[in-house]
């Protein structure tokens, strides 16, 4: 039988820069473990922070991330008009913009069917993001 859960969840603040929250997510789905086959959707809900899939094992990864993505998407630029939040703040939108506000992932035999070295990012955006919420909607075939 299909069905589908869906639960909203917190993650902590983090400081800017890309964050592994693989481990965070599969804490919140318990049920995943039951599912043969079926579909994880992670959505973001805030326009400065983004979610993203990419290299899990290695942590200069992150680190290039932030330092490519702050070049590419720099703080200032004379052209920005929205500005009254700080100069973090339209970059922030930029990059969620670029990365995106979602991510799915298949599941097989209760787990993600993720690539042998992918996690799940969040990119937090500002310097000061705060506690930022996912929603997540899992469907698939569970067993009893």
């Amino acid at each position: 039988m299909t069905d589908w859960i869906q639960r909203s969840f917190r993650l902590p603040a983090h400081r800017r820069g890309f964050h592994l929250i693989t481990d965070a997510v599969l804490a919140q789905l318990p049920e995943l473990p039951r599912c043969d086959t079926g579909l994880l959707h992670l959505f973001i809900r805030h326009s400065s922070a983004s979610l993203t899939l990419n290299e899990n094992a290695d942590p200069t990864v992150r680190t290039d991330f932030e330092s490519h993505f702050n070049q590419m998407v720099p703080e200032g630029a004379p052209y920005y008009r929205h500005t009254y939040e700080g100069p973090d703040d339209m970059p922030a939108h930029l990059k969620a913009s670029l990365l995106g506000s979602s991510v799915s992932v298949p599941v097989g035999q209760g787990r993600l069917l993720l690539g042998t070295w992918q996690g799940i990012y969040l990119g937090e955006h500002r310097d000061q993001g705060g506690e930022r919420q996912i929603v997540a909607t899992l469907q698939g075939r569970f067993t009893d």
